[in-house]
């Protein structure tokens, strides 16, 4: 897995991870669709144990790849309820107030 921190003057900062083999992809089903860009997701390589560190670090994140969002649901984050599948790859954002 990838992540990359986005900052944005002003507001909250995005932590935005992608499972590594969908780097470069683009994902279409139906009506969606998800290009998984490298300028957007591909920053450090991070381990599952890193992740669930950094998930407790920030309130707006958005996973895209079944290893990545299955971190947030082990972690208790989000639920299969929430999470969208893309040409069967799963997909979710999460906002925490």
């Amino acid at each position: 897995m990838f992540y990359k921190i986005h900052k944005a003057a002003g507001e909250r900062e995005i932590l935005a991870v992608a499972d590594k083999e969908l780097i470069g992809k683009t994902l279409k089903d139906k009506n969606i669709e998800l290009e998984v860009r490298e300028k957007f997701y591909n920053g450090e390589e991070i381990s599952k144990e890193e992740l669930k560190t950094l998930l407790r670090e920030y309130g707006n994140i958005n996973l895209v790849g079944n290893k990545a969002v299955g971190v947030a649901i082990e972690e208790k984050l989000a639920s299969e309820k929430q999470v969208m599948k893309i040409d069967g790859i799963k997909h979710v954002q999460i906002m925490m107030v």
